[in-house]
């Protein structure tokens, strides 16, 4: 993964030299790169954390789901240059403001679309290598699980970002997060790896999952 790491600071080399997507800070080592804020990105904030199972290739196909206004997405972009990012959000209004994003950087697809009914979207994107979920709603596991067996390759990863207060705001996020993996291995999903997002976000896990096919 095309990623650059300083300290306690991460960074991707910027497909669009000399233009930022959120205020973020530009630098240079020989070649220019954007800061990538963990408090703004769940998956700057797991990389930061130590996240070592998701390798994100320069030609690959990324299903995003959750995708906002695209500080995430945008960073993903970079990494992926030569691959192509499917995005969806779900409200119009920022759905605006990512299809504005995608006139700058060519390989992200906006779509409006609502991602606990994917068969909406089905004929907009092929298969993918990589699945990213950071919808924050009850149902953010099962809708997920959705995506991953419409849309995942054969040895496609998935990644999804839990945020427990959106699950259940009386349980602890600890016996939370224990139920949503156990419904993941119980549909068919093999657990990679999970990792705590604190101190950037209180009470999330990110999981890197794989279908067992």
């Amino acid at each position: 993964m095309d990623v650059f790491f300083k300290g306690r600071e991460i960074a991707t080399r910027n497909l669009t030299p000399g233009i930022n997507v959120y205020g973020e800070e530009l630098i240079s080592e020989d070649v220019e790169y954007r800061l990538w804020n963990p408090r703004r990105s769940k998956l700057a904030a797991a990389l930061l954390n130590g996240l070592k199972n998701l390798d994100i290739k320069n030609d690959d196909k990324v299903l995003y789901l959750g995708a906002s206004t695209g500080t995430t997405v945008s960073h993903i972009s970079d990494i992926i240059y030569d691959g192509k990012i499917y995005a969806v959000e779900f409200s119009p209004v920022t759905a605006k403001k990512l299809t504005r994003l995608s006139r700058q950087r060519q390989n992200i697809y906006p779509i409006l679309g609502d991602a606990t009914k994917p068969k909406e979207y089905m004929n907009l994107v092929e298969k993918v290598d990589l699945l990213y979920c950071d919808v924050a709603q009850p149902t953010q596991s099962e809708l997920f699980m959705k995506n991953m067996n419409l849309f995942a390759k054969e040895d496609a990863l998935g990644m999804i970002t839990l945020k427990a207060r959106s699950i259940d705001v009386i349980q602890k996020p600890k016996k939370i997060f224990k139920q949503e993996e156990k419904k993941m291995i119980e549909k068919g999903f093999k657990i990679i790896e999970k990792i705590k997002l604190e101190p950037y976000e209180k009470d999330h896990m990110a999981f890197i999952v794989k279908k067992n096919f």
